[in-house]
Protein backbone atom coordinates (compact mmCIF):
# COMPACT_ATOMS: atom_id res chain seq x y z
CA UNK A 1 0.00 0.00 0.00
CA UNK A 2 0.83 3.31 -0.93
CA UNK A 3 2.49 5.61 1.98
CA UNK A 4 0.75 8.72 2.94
CA UNK A 5 2.64 11.79 3.51
CA UNK A 6 0.00 13.68 5.19
CA UNK A 7 -0.47 15.03 8.73
CA UNK A 8 -3.35 15.46 11.06
CA UNK A 9 -4.11 18.47 11.03
CA UNK A 10 -3.93 21.10 14.44
CA UNK A 11 -7.88 22.34 14.08
CA UNK A 12 -10.49 22.42 16.42
CA UNK A 13 -11.43 22.67 19.58
CA UNK A 14 -11.61 19.11 21.19
CA UNK A 15 -8.23 18.14 22.88
CA UNK A 16 -6.01 16.27 21.14
CA UNK A 17 -6.13 13.07 23.28
CA UNK A 18 -9.69 13.16 22.06
CA UNK A 19 -9.69 12.89 18.50
CA UNK A 20 -7.22 13.65 15.53
CA UNK A 21 -8.90 14.87 12.39
CA UNK A 22 -7.45 13.56 9.32
CA UNK A 23 -9.23 16.40 7.40
CA UNK A 24 -6.41 19.49 5.31
CA UNK A 25 -7.31 23.11 6.86
CA UNK A 26 -9.13 25.23 4.39
CA UNK A 27 -9.91 28.03 7.10
CA UNK A 28 -8.67 30.74 4.69
CA UNK A 29 -10.60 29.91 1.65
CA UNK A 30 -13.70 31.31 1.47
CA UNK A 31 -16.11 28.28 0.60
CA UNK A 32 -19.19 29.77 1.98
CA UNK A 33 -22.34 31.03 -0.54
CA UNK A 34 -25.83 31.56 1.18
CA UNK A 35 -28.55 29.08 1.51
CA UNK A 36 -30.29 30.32 -1.34
CA UNK A 37 -27.70 30.14 -3.73
CA UNK A 38 -26.03 26.95 -2.48
CA UNK A 39 -29.51 25.28 -2.63
CA UNK A 40 -30.17 26.71 -6.43
CA UNK A 41 -26.23 25.29 -7.41
CA UNK A 42 -26.44 21.78 -5.68
CA UNK A 43 -29.90 20.90 -7.70
CA UNK A 44 -28.50 22.37 -10.58
CA UNK A 45 -25.62 19.75 -10.42
CA UNK A 46 -23.06 21.08 -8.31
CA UNK A 47 -22.03 18.40 -5.43
CA UNK A 48 -22.49 19.51 -2.04
CA UNK A 49 -19.00 18.85 -0.81
CA UNK A 50 -17.37 21.33 -3.07
CA UNK A 51 -18.97 24.47 -1.31
CA UNK A 52 -19.80 24.92 2.59
CA UNK A 53 -23.10 27.09 3.83
CA UNK A 54 -23.12 29.93 6.22
CA UNK A 55 -23.09 28.73 9.68
CA UNK A 56 -26.47 29.51 11.09
CA UNK A 57 -26.08 31.10 14.51
CA UNK A 58 -29.52 30.73 16.70
CA UNK A 59 -30.92 33.01 18.66
CA UNK A 60 -30.86 33.04 22.42
CA UNK A 61 -34.07 30.96 22.69
CA UNK A 62 -32.95 28.24 20.35
CA UNK A 63 -29.71 27.96 22.61
CA UNK A 64 -31.62 27.80 25.36
CA UNK A 65 -33.56 25.34 24.80
CA UNK A 66 -30.30 22.99 23.41
CA UNK A 67 -29.10 23.25 27.08
CA UNK A 68 -32.60 22.55 28.78
CA UNK A 69 -32.94 19.58 26.36
CA UNK A 70 -29.39 18.58 27.30
CA UNK A 71 -30.03 18.85 30.56
CA UNK A 72 -33.12 16.85 30.73
CA UNK A 73 -31.85 13.53 27.75
CA UNK A 74 -28.32 13.66 28.80
CA UNK A 75 -28.25 10.40 30.63
CA UNK A 76 -30.61 8.88 27.96
CA UNK A 77 -27.75 9.85 25.38
CA UNK A 78 -24.93 8.45 28.17
CA UNK A 79 -27.31 5.24 27.61
CA UNK A 80 -26.97 4.98 24.52
CA UNK A 81 -23.34 5.43 24.29
CA UNK A 82 -23.07 3.29 26.87
CA UNK A 83 -24.80 0.17 25.03
CA UNK A 84 -23.07 1.28 21.58
CA UNK A 85 -19.58 0.95 23.42
CA UNK A 86 -19.80 -1.95 25.25
CA UNK A 87 -20.94 -3.66 21.82
CA UNK A 88 -17.94 -2.50 20.21
CA UNK A 89 -15.28 -3.48 22.68
CA UNK A 90 -17.24 -6.96 23.14
CA UNK A 91 -16.56 -7.74 19.51
CA UNK A 92 -12.98 -5.65 18.67
CA UNK A 93 -11.42 -5.11 22.15
CA UNK A 94 -8.65 -3.60 22.60
CA UNK A 95 -7.42 -3.78 18.82
CA UNK A 96 -10.60 -1.29 18.25
CA UNK A 97 -9.62 2.52 16.04
CA UNK A 98 -12.34 4.20 16.45
CA UNK A 99 -13.31 6.07 13.11
CA UNK A 100 -15.76 9.06 13.22
CA UNK A 101 -17.47 10.30 10.03
CA UNK A 102 -17.20 14.24 10.13
CA UNK A 103 -18.61 16.07 11.18
CA UNK A 104 -21.44 14.60 13.13
CA UNK A 105 -19.82 10.95 14.25
CA UNK A 106 -17.36 13.43 16.01
CA UNK A 107 -18.12 14.21 19.50
CA UNK A 108 -20.10 10.60 19.16
CA UNK A 109 -16.97 8.52 18.68
CA UNK A 110 -15.33 10.75 21.48
CA UNK A 111 -17.85 9.84 23.97
CA UNK A 112 -17.67 6.03 22.92
CA UNK A 113 -13.69 6.65 23.80
CA UNK A 114 -14.74 8.48 27.00
CA UNK A 115 -17.15 5.26 27.90
CA UNK A 116 -14.38 2.93 27.14
CA UNK A 117 -11.79 4.56 29.56
CA UNK A 118 -14.20 5.08 32.17
CA UNK A 119 -14.92 0.95 32.13
CA UNK A 120 -12.43 -0.71 30.93
CA UNK A 121 -9.61 2.03 31.04
CA UNK A 122 -8.24 1.32 27.96
CA UNK A 123 -7.65 4.87 25.40
CA UNK A 124 -8.14 3.51 22.26
CA UNK A 125 -7.29 5.77 18.85
CA UNK A 126 -9.70 8.27 17.73
CA UNK A 127 -9.48 9.80 14.54
CA UNK A 128 -12.40 11.72 12.42
CA UNK A 129 -12.15 11.45 8.39
CA UNK A 130 -14.73 12.05 5.96
CA UNK A 131 -17.16 10.84 4.06
CA UNK A 132 -19.19 12.00 1.29
CA UNK A 133 -22.68 10.69 -0.50
CA UNK A 134 -22.03 9.62 -4.03
CA UNK A 135 -18.21 10.74 -3.71
CA UNK A 136 -17.09 8.29 -1.13
CA UNK A 137 -14.86 8.09 1.91
CA UNK A 138 -11.23 9.32 2.06
CA UNK A 139 -8.77 6.80 1.32
CA UNK A 140 -5.82 8.63 1.97
CA UNK A 141 -6.94 9.23 5.65
CA UNK A 142 -7.81 5.28 5.72
CA UNK A 143 -4.30 4.98 4.42
CA UNK A 144 -3.20 6.73 7.27
CA UNK A 145 -4.91 5.21 9.66
CA UNK A 146 -3.59 1.83 8.76
CA UNK A 147 -0.29 2.72 8.87
CA UNK A 148 -0.27 4.18 12.07
CA UNK A 149 -2.37 0.74 13.42
CA UNK A 150 -1.36 -1.78 11.41
CA UNK A 151 -2.83 -4.42 13.73
CA UNK A 152 -5.53 -2.57 14.81
CA UNK A 153 -9.09 -3.03 13.25
CA UNK A 154 -11.28 -0.02 12.63
CA UNK A 155 -14.85 0.46 14.01
CA UNK A 156 -16.53 3.71 11.80
CA UNK A 157 -18.62 5.66 13.65
CA UNK A 158 -21.53 8.39 13.00
CA UNK A 159 -24.49 10.19 15.10
CA UNK A 160 -27.52 8.76 14.16
CA UNK A 161 -29.16 7.29 10.85
CA UNK A 162 -31.72 8.82 8.24
CA UNK A 163 -32.80 6.75 5.15
CA UNK A 164 -28.74 4.80 5.38
CA UNK A 165 -27.78 6.82 2.51
CA UNK A 166 -24.16 7.53 4.41
CA UNK A 167 -24.40 3.37 5.60
CA UNK A 168 -24.89 2.29 1.78
CA UNK A 169 -21.82 4.98 0.91
CA UNK A 170 -19.61 3.34 3.49
CA UNK A 171 -20.23 -0.28 2.50
CA UNK A 172 -19.57 0.81 -1.26
CA UNK A 173 -16.35 2.31 0.04
CA UNK A 174 -15.10 -0.68 2.14
CA UNK A 175 -15.88 -2.80 -1.07
CA UNK A 176 -13.65 -0.37 -3.24
CA UNK A 177 -11.39 -0.02 -0.59
CA UNK A 178 -10.71 -3.78 -0.86
CA UNK A 179 -10.76 -4.36 -4.34
CA UNK A 180 -8.17 -1.49 -4.80
CA UNK A 181 -6.09 -2.31 -1.52
CA UNK A 182 -6.48 -6.33 -0.60
CA UNK A 183 -7.25 -4.52 3.01
CA UNK A 184 -10.94 -5.75 4.06
CA UNK A 185 -12.69 -3.07 6.14
CA UNK A 186 -15.80 -3.97 8.53
CA UNK A 187 -18.21 -1.38 7.17
CA UNK A 188 -21.06 -1.83 10.26
CA UNK A 189 -21.98 1.59 11.40
CA UNK A 190 -21.90 2.40 14.92
CA UNK A 191 -24.09 5.01 16.06
CA UNK A 192 -26.38 6.41 18.87
CA UNK A 193 -29.56 6.00 17.17
CA UNK A 194 -30.92 4.09 14.09
CA UNK A 195 -34.27 4.84 13.63
CA UNK A 196 -33.72 3.50 9.78
CA UNK A 197 -32.76 0.46 10.62
CA UNK A 198 -29.47 0.95 8.59
CA UNK A 199 -27.26 -1.28 11.24
CA UNK A 200 -26.67 -3.63 13.79
CA UNK A 201 -24.62 -1.44 16.56
CA UNK A 202 -26.61 0.83 17.92
CA UNK A 203 -28.03 2.86 21.55
CA UNK A 204 -31.17 2.63 20.53
CA UNK A 205 -33.85 2.49 16.95
CA UNK A 206 -35.99 5.14 18.93
CA UNK A 207 -35.95 8.75 16.60
CA UNK A 208 -34.94 10.75 19.82
CA UNK A 209 -32.96 13.87 20.11
CA UNK A 210 -29.44 13.80 20.30
CA UNK A 211 -28.88 17.01 21.34
CA UNK A 212 -25.50 17.44 19.24
CA UNK A 213 -27.77 17.43 16.74
CA UNK A 214 -29.29 20.82 17.43
CA UNK A 215 -26.25 23.37 16.76
CA UNK A 216 -23.91 23.03 13.70
CA UNK A 217 -19.90 23.69 14.15
CA UNK A 218 -20.49 25.18 17.71
CA UNK A 219 -20.58 21.67 19.34
CA UNK A 220 -18.65 19.87 16.97
CA UNK A 221 -15.10 21.67 17.59
CA UNK A 222 -15.92 24.29 15.39
CA UNK A 223 -14.82 22.06 12.56
CA UNK A 224 -17.11 22.58 9.26
CA UNK A 225 -18.38 19.90 7.24
CA UNK A 226 -16.10 18.14 5.07
CA UNK A 227 -15.22 19.74 1.47
CA UNK A 228 -14.13 17.73 -1.72
CA UNK A 229 -13.24 20.78 -4.36
CA UNK A 230 -10.94 20.03 -6.59
CA UNK A 231 -9.09 23.41 -6.48
CA UNK A 232 -8.54 23.16 -2.83
CA UNK A 233 -8.17 19.48 -2.71
CA UNK A 234 -5.19 17.69 -4.48
CA UNK A 235 -4.96 13.93 -5.29
CA UNK A 236 -2.58 13.08 -2.77
CA UNK A 237 -4.33 15.60 -0.04
CA UNK A 238 -6.83 14.70 2.73
CA UNK A 239 -10.41 16.17 2.75
CA UNK A 240 -10.90 18.77 3.51
CA UNK A 241 -12.57 21.21 6.40
CA UNK A 242 -12.68 24.93 7.97
CA UNK A 243 -12.34 25.76 11.60
CA UNK A 244 -14.44 28.32 12.53
CA UNK A 245 -11.86 30.27 15.55
CA UNK A 246 -14.62 33.03 15.37
CA UNK A 247 -17.06 31.27 16.54
CA UNK A 248 -14.74 30.50 20.09
CA UNK A 249 -17.09 32.64 22.07
CA UNK A 250 -20.03 30.23 21.22
CA UNK A 251 -18.16 26.61 21.20
CA UNK A 252 -19.90 24.17 23.67
CA UNK A 253 -18.02 21.61 22.19
CA UNK A 254 -16.11 20.40 25.49
CA UNK A 255 -18.96 21.08 27.98
CA UNK A 256 -21.33 18.94 25.87
CA UNK A 257 -18.71 15.91 25.69
CA UNK A 258 -18.21 16.48 29.85
CA UNK A 259 -21.62 16.60 30.70
CA UNK A 260 -22.60 13.58 28.81
CA UNK A 261 -19.20 11.60 30.20
CA UNK A 262 -20.42 12.67 33.79
CA UNK A 263 -23.53 10.23 33.27
CA UNK A 264 -21.45 7.39 32.22
CA UNK A 265 -21.13 6.27 36.30
CA UNK A 266 -24.69 6.03 36.61
CA UNK A 267 -25.45 4.07 33.22
CA UNK A 268 -22.60 1.68 32.77
CA UNK A 269 -24.37 -1.41 34.65
CA UNK A 270 -27.79 -1.24 32.74
CA UNK A 271 -25.67 -0.65 29.10
CA UNK A 272 -23.62 -3.53 29.76
CA UNK A 273 -26.74 -5.95 31.09
CA UNK A 274 -28.27 -4.30 27.37
CA UNK A 275 -25.32 -4.55 25.39
CA UNK A 276 -25.37 -8.59 26.55
CA UNK A 277 -28.87 -9.13 25.79
CA UNK A 278 -27.99 -8.10 22.48
CA UNK A 279 -25.18 -10.96 21.83
CA UNK A 280 -28.36 -13.32 21.91
CA UNK A 281 -30.68 -11.40 19.45
CA UNK A 282 -30.97 -11.89 15.80
CA UNK A 283 -30.69 -8.26 14.73
CA UNK A 284 -32.43 -7.35 11.68
CA UNK A 285 -31.47 -4.30 9.22
CA UNK A 286 -33.51 -3.94 5.95
CA UNK A 287 -33.11 -0.13 5.64
CA UNK A 288 -37.01 -0.02 6.57
CA UNK A 289 -36.79 3.86 7.27
CA UNK A 290 -36.87 3.91 3.13
CA UNK A 291 -40.63 2.25 2.90
CA UNK A 292 -41.45 5.98 4.49
CA UNK A 293 -39.24 7.63 2.27
CA UNK A 294 -40.80 6.01 -1.18
CA UNK A 295 -44.38 6.81 0.23
CA UNK A 296 -44.03 10.19 0.98
CA UNK A 297 -41.90 11.00 -2.46
CA UNK A 298 -45.02 9.21 -4.00
CA UNK A 299 -47.85 11.12 -2.39
CA UNK A 300 -45.96 14.97 -2.41
CA UNK A 301 -44.84 14.13 -5.83
CA UNK A 302 -40.81 15.02 -4.93
CA UNK A 303 -38.42 14.42 -7.59
CA UNK A 304 -35.89 12.94 -6.07
CA UNK A 305 -35.58 11.15 -2.24
CA UNK A 306 -32.02 13.30 -1.75
CA UNK A 307 -35.00 15.98 -0.79
CA UNK A 308 -36.68 13.68 1.55
CA UNK A 309 -34.68 14.02 4.67
CA UNK A 310 -36.06 11.17 7.91
CA UNK A 311 -35.48 11.85 11.71
CA UNK A 312 -34.86 14.61 14.07
CA UNK A 313 -31.24 14.83 13.22
CA UNK A 314 -31.99 15.12 9.84
CA UNK A 315 -34.72 17.29 10.03
CA UNK A 316 -32.62 19.42 11.85
CA UNK A 317 -29.84 19.81 9.64
CA UNK A 318 -32.84 20.45 6.82
CA UNK A 319 -33.74 23.90 8.79
CA UNK A 320 -30.19 24.85 9.85
CA UNK A 321 -28.85 24.89 6.20
CA UNK A 322 -31.08 23.72 3.18
CA UNK A 323 -34.21 25.29 2.20
CA UNK A 324 -36.69 23.56 3.34
CA UNK A 325 -40.48 23.49 2.39
CA UNK A 326 -42.03 21.21 4.47
CA UNK A 327 -41.67 19.35 7.64
CA UNK A 328 -43.87 16.26 8.62
CA UNK A 329 -44.58 15.60 11.91
CA UNK A 330 -45.86 12.39 13.16
CA UNK A 331 -46.44 13.48 17.56
CA UNK A 332 -45.80 17.80 17.55
CA UNK A 333 -45.97 17.39 21.20
CA UNK A 334 -42.89 15.13 21.52
CA UNK A 335 -40.09 16.72 23.38
CA UNK A 336 -37.41 15.83 20.80
CA UNK A 337 -39.57 17.98 18.14
CA UNK A 338 -39.33 21.26 20.23
CA UNK A 339 -36.43 22.87 18.42
CA UNK A 340 -37.71 21.86 15.29
CA UNK A 341 -41.13 23.76 15.47
CA UNK A 342 -39.17 26.90 16.70
CA UNK A 343 -36.92 26.89 13.53
CA UNK A 344 -39.95 26.03 11.08
CA UNK A 345 -41.91 28.73 13.06
CA UNK A 346 -38.11 31.43 12.74
CA UNK A 347 -37.74 30.47 9.13
CA UNK A 348 -41.80 30.19 7.76
CA UNK A 349 -42.04 26.54 7.59
CA UNK A 350 -45.55 24.86 6.74
CA UNK A 351 -45.52 21.99 9.50
CA UNK A 352 -47.80 19.01 8.52
CA UNK A 353 -49.03 16.50 10.78
CA UNK A 354 -48.43 13.59 9.30
CA UNK A 355 -48.86 10.60 12.02
CA UNK A 356 -48.47 7.34 9.89
CA UNK A 357 -44.39 7.96 10.29
CA UNK A 358 -41.75 5.19 11.15
CA UNK A 359 -39.47 8.34 12.15
CA UNK A 360 -40.82 11.45 14.86
CA UNK A 361 -40.79 13.87 11.65
CA UNK A 362 -38.83 14.29 8.29
CA UNK A 363 -37.86 17.20 6.64
CA UNK A 364 -38.47 18.29 2.65
CA UNK A 365 -35.91 20.53 0.87
CA UNK A 366 -37.76 22.66 -1.58
CA UNK A 367 -37.17 22.35 -5.28
CA UNK A 368 -35.56 25.72 -6.55
CA UNK A 369 -34.91 24.95 -10.01
CA UNK A 370 -37.79 26.23 -11.56
CA UNK A 371 -37.59 28.96 -9.46
CA UNK A 372 -34.06 30.05 -12.08
CA UNK A 373 -34.32 33.05 -14.10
Amino acid sequence: MQKTVNKPAKMGTYHEDDVLFLLKDLSEVKLEDSTANRELMVQSGMHYSESLPIEYQPPVEYVDLFWTTLMEYKQKVALCVGIVAEQIYQIKENKTVLVSLARAGTPVGILIKRYLKFRYNVSLPHYSISIIRDRGIDEKALQYIINEHPDGVIQFVDGWTGKGAISIELTKACQDYERKYGTTLDDTLAVIADPGYCTTLFGTREDFLIPSACLNSTVSGLVSRTVLNKTYIGKDDFHGAKFYRDLLPADVSNEFIHLISTEFSMIWEEAAAIASQKKHEEIETGFLGMQDVKKIQAEFAIESTHYIKPGVGETTRVLLRRVPWKILMRDPSSPFVKHILMLAEEKGVEVVEYPELRYLCCGIIKSVKENKK
